[in-house]
């Protein structure tokens, strides 16, 4: 269901892509696609009843397999989180440069 709503909403922003001749609407749906892969990347990465990915004293010190394994098996994937706010940090600044060349062509 949420996997459809990522290709609804990408697909939304390729039709403002396409279709309109605005270029602040044109921005504005490359911002939709990028929102609906970053939404698709958080929704890989989500567990649920998962655990934050970090690795505390408890699981060093206990030397048991038994706490590594339910960590193992509990923790959320850190690398889609990771790879979304990479996406988030570079969307920010590929959007300032799309804004600057709009206000420059207009």
């Amino acid at each position: 269901m949420l996997y459809a709503l990522c290709f609804l909403l990408f697909t939304i922003g390729l039709y403002c892509v396409v279709v309109k001749k605005n270029m602040v609407k044109i921005v504005i749906g490359i911002l939709i696609m990028e929102y609906a892969v970053n939404l698709f990347l958080i929704m890989l990465g989500y567990r649920t009843k998962g655990i934050a990915p970090i690795i505390d004293n408890e699981l060093l010190d206990s030397g048991t397999g038994q706490v590594t394994a339910h960590f193992l098996n509990h923790a959320v994937d850190p690398l889609p989180q990771a790879m979304v706010l990479t996406a988030i940090v570079i969307g920010l600044g590929s959007l300032a440069l799309m804004i600057s060349i709009c206000i420059r062509l207009t």
